[in-house]
Order: C-alpha cells, then sequence, then structure tokens
C-alpha cells in the first residue's frame, strides 16, 4: 500500500506542478496563452487525484506534503537544472519519511 500511495502522490504532486509551471511561462516567460488550456487540464487532475485515496482528507493532504517536497525538488533538478544540495536531500528525505509515517498509520487510528 505504501508504494502504490506513493506513486499515486508522485503522480498528483507532477500534475500540481505542471498546472503552476504552465501559467508561470505564460506570465514569466512570454509563454503562449495557450498553456492556460493544459495547465487547467492539469490542475483538474491534481484534484481528481487526490480524491483516489481511502483516507480522510487532511491526512491525506498532509501525507501529500511530503511527496510533494521531494517531486518538487526533482522537477528543481530536471526541468530547471539546478543542483540540490545536501540540504535539499536531507529535507526531501524527512518529509518523505513524515509521509511514509502519516501513511502507515491510515487506517490504525
Amino acid at each position: 500500500m505504501l508504494l502504490k500511495t506513493a506513486l499515486l502522490f508522485f503522480l498528483t504532486a507532477i500534475a500540481e506542478i505542471v498546472g503552476c509551471f504552465l501559467p508561470w511561462l505564460w506570465l514569466k516567460k512570454a509563454g503562449s496563452a495557450w498553456l492556460l488550456l493544459p495547465a487547467a487540464l492539469s490542475l483538474m487532475a491534481f484534484v481528481w487525484l487526490l480524491t483516489l485515496h481511502p483516507a480522510a482528507s487532511g491526512r491525506v493532504y498532509a501525507a501529500y506534503g511530503g511527496v510533494y517536497v521531494v517531486t518538487a525538488l526533482l522537477w528543481l533538478r530536471v526541468v530547471d537544472g539546478v543542483k540540490l544540495s545536501a540540504w535539499d536531500w536531507s529535507g526531501a528525505l524527512v518529509a518523505f519519511c513524515g509521509m511514509l509515517i502519516i501513511v502507515a498509520g491510515w487506517g490504525r487510528a
């Protein structure tokens, strides 16, 4: 269950980041206004993906935050080309472990 949840959260984070990145390209990098259409679709996918989890919404949001941190840092590295520091990786590890702890408790509380 942990792996499935982490993968679903990763897809959710990608949808959220793409949905926010495309309007940023439009506003800050003189991109086409047509970028807003896939951005809106991506944000709709983000919301839908969050509904696929069996836990209460607050727990889902809390656990998702840990995966979002990791995904955002990977986006920073891959898309923006920024080298990550040991501090970045350490923070990502702590955030991801927090997600694992919260998800491990689903159904036990």
